[in-house]
Order: structure tokens, then sequence, then C-alpha cells
């Protein structure tokens, strides 16, 4: 995928108990690199890359399954979510990252681990705390300045993503357009999964400004965004009735 990956897992118990935990992060890394090979548009034999040339008429249910997350957020956010590139090409990158990373993190589960902070290219799920009475503290990175924090998230038990134009330049585009999204930097969102949260930075920063209380309504915990004048803007998902 192009992205550093790590996990930091924190396992009480004996050399068996330990031998379970890194059989079940080779396990999921497995799952990542898998979903490298089948998803990536830069591999001509992937799925993906096959599927857009029309050589396979009906994609497998994983590849479905992310066509239809697409699908989902491209129709709640009036279009501006897309996976087709403005040449016409399937780029599923805006899922397929969260989404493998999320069931990447749920193989951990699976095998019993309760303590871990999976980071998938600065994007992160995490479960439990490292310490009693303590989260897990999740960095977001200041747009102008790779060596600072804009702010430090305390999460237990979620998911964080970040979206932005300060590495890969303008690499979103508003889908109602076809245009690079404008108007942001960066955003971060907090949610329930990685799968959300990393759809929904994407649909932030394409939508803009107004996209922070449309996250908010649409499943994100908190989101975080920095405007192109550097202005913080902040928006968090309402406390049920």
């Amino acid at each position: 995928m192009g992205v550093p990956m790590s996990v930091d897992v924190r396992c009480d118990g004996d050399e068996d108990a330990q031998a379970d935990a890194q059989r079940a992060v080779r396990a999921a890394f497995d799952q990542m690199h898998e979903a490298d090979r089948r998803f990536s548009r830069f591999r001509p034999d992937s799925e993906v890359s096959r599927f857009d040339r029309g050589e396979c008429a009906e994609p497998s249910a994983d590849l479905r399954e992310v066509l239809d997350i697409a699908d989902r957020y491209a129709s709640l956010s009036g279009g501006a979510f897309s996976v087709r590139r403005p040449d016409g090409s399937l780029d599923t990158d805006g899922v397929v990252k969260g989404w493998a990373a999320q069931r990447a993190a749920d193989t951990l589960v699976a095998a019993g681990l309760t303590t871990f902070c999976l980071n998938a290219g600065g994007d992160v799920v995490v479960r439990g705390e490292p310490e009693p009475g303590r989260g897990w503290n999740v960095g977001v990175r200041e747009p102008a300045d790779p060596q600072s924090f804009l702010t430090v998230l305390e999460v237990r038990d979620g998911a964080v993503a970040t979206s932005g134009t300060y590495e890969r330049g303008e690499h979103v585009w508003d889908g109602r357009t076809g245009e690079a999204a404008v108007g942001l930097l960066a955003a971060t969102v907090v949610a329930a999964d990685l799968t959300t949260a990393d759809v929904l930075a994407t649909c932030v920063l394409a939508l803009g400004p107004d996209g922070i209380a449309w996250a908010a309504e649409h499943g994100a915990a908190a989101v975080v965004a920095v405007r192109t004048d550097g202005e913080v803007l902040t928006g968090l998902q309402a406390a049920p009735a």
C-alpha cells in the first residue's frame, strides 16, 4: 500500500500466549499484504486493475464489499466521494487502506488480543488501554511542520484516520467536479472503526469545511481539520437526545 505499517501489542502471559500473539500479528500482516496484491491500482495483475480493464466481469465478494462501501459514501456525500479518478479509472485507495487495516485488527481481536495499536501509515486502530486508566495517545501532525503535533488524541477502542495534501499533494478529488479538493489541508476523523474513519476523512477533504458537520452526522465521533489558511476547525458527534 506504499505506507509503513506496525503493531504494538501488550500481551501478558507465558511463552505460549506470546507465541499465539506473534502468530496473530503475522496473520494480520499477511492479510494486509494480500489486500495490497489484490487492490493495488499500480499492479497490472491485481483484481482491481483487471476488473477496471473489463477482464473479470464478476468481482469477488471482497471487491464487491469495497465497491458497496464506496457507493454508499458517494451517495451520502452527494457525489463528493468517488473511487473513479478524473480520467475514469478505478482507484479504491480511498476505501481499501482503512478497510484492510480494520480487517487486520479484527484478526487480532479474534485471536484474543485485547490491547494493541495497529498503525497503517498514520491511520490507527486501538483496543484497550496500554496502561490502566490511560488510553492510547494518537498524534495528529501539524500540516506545516512534520516535527510538530497539531493535537494528541487519547483513544480507547476506536480508530483515527487522516487525509491530507501535505505529503502527497492534491491527490484527493471532488467527485462532483473532477477537480482537486480545495479548502482544507488535512482532515482527521475519529470513529468506531478504521473503515469508517478513513472514508470519512477523505469525504471531509473532498467536501471542504462543510464536510466537518456532515461527518459528525455520518459516524465521526470527532473531526479535526485545517483550512488552507491554517485555521483549525473541529466538530463532535452530537450526543443522543
